[in-house]
């Protein structure tokens, strides 16, 4: 049986449409066919999901998360398309699916596809979702044109950055919302190059497919803050608003909203 809520969970409740009504003993069934690692709270109180070990992802999951509502302060959702790259477990999906017309989630992780699909499912939901590595331009030739791209914690496991940008942005019509780690200042001491440029990065190890909060290959590229938002610039999304610098466990990460030039 899962755990019950404690007191200080309380505002973190969710009605879930389609677990609200379920007992505890199917409830835990649910939470062992897939390998979880986050939860949210049901309106019972109880942990649809499980987390992740003691120390990460042991809070339950908010909808909305706090970046989706900044995204709708900036550019309303509704009526709108939006490709979710990066699905993980479905969480941020639901609070987009709340807001927005129609949703596209993509995961490189084909069990992170089927626990979106199910959470949203419980939330009354429907979303297209499917298996997407975008570091392969045979595989993100699937994903469709929208209007706003939501790319939480993706770009600083990719091994080109540049070339997942250069595939992304032709499909973005209007904002992109990309929350990612970069390199700080003097940390990008390495260079590689992309689409026939050389462009200056961070090494940063990865631990590959079987670690679940990890990127596919065995390190990423991390780019500068200038590098980055230069990139968007060059590529027609001139108005680039850095909203925020953060100092986290691993290093320097930005939430930054870009907007394509109409002309």
């Amino acid at each position: 049986m899962e755990p019950e809520a404690t007191p200080s969970d309380e505002n973190a409740r969710l009605p879930t449409k389609f677990v609200d009504h379920l007992s505890d003993d199917e409830l835990a069934q649910l939470n062992r066919l897939l390998p979880w690692h986050c939860f949210t709270l049901d309106g019972r109180g109880r942990r649809f999901g499980v987390a992740a070990s003691a120390t990460k992802r042991n809070t339950p999951q908010q909808i909305p998360d706090r970046r989706t509502l900044l995204l709708e302060r900036r550019f309303p959702l509704a009526g709108r398309s939006v490709l979710e790259i990066g699905c993980f477990e479905g969480v941020h999906t639901v609070g987009l699916a709340q807001r927005a017309e129609r949703v596209v989630a993509i995961d490189s992780r084909i069990e992170n596809v089927v626990k979106t699909i199910v959470r949203t499912w419980s939330f009354g939901h429907h979303v297209t979702a499917f298996q997407c590595d975008v570091e392969q331009p045979d595989q993100f030739a699937l994903v469709p044109t929208v209007d706003v791209v939501h790319h939480i914690g993706v770009l600083y496991h990719l091994v080109d950055p540049i070339a997942h940008l250069q595939l992304l942005l032709p499909k973005t019509r209007h904002l992109l919302m990309l929350d990612t780690h970069i390199a700080a200042e003097g940390e990008a001491t390495a260079t590689y190059t992309s689409g026939g440029r050389s462009y200056p990065y961070r090494h940063y190890k990865e631990g590959g497919r079987a670690d679940a909060f990890a990127g596919m290959y065995d390190h990423a590229k991390w780019l500068s803050i200038e590098v980055l938002t230069g990139f968007l610039r060059e590529s027609g999304f001139a108005d680039v608003e850095v909203a925020e610098m953060r100092q986290e466990r691993n290093g320097l990460r930005t939430l930054l909203f870009a907007r394509r030039t109409q002309g």
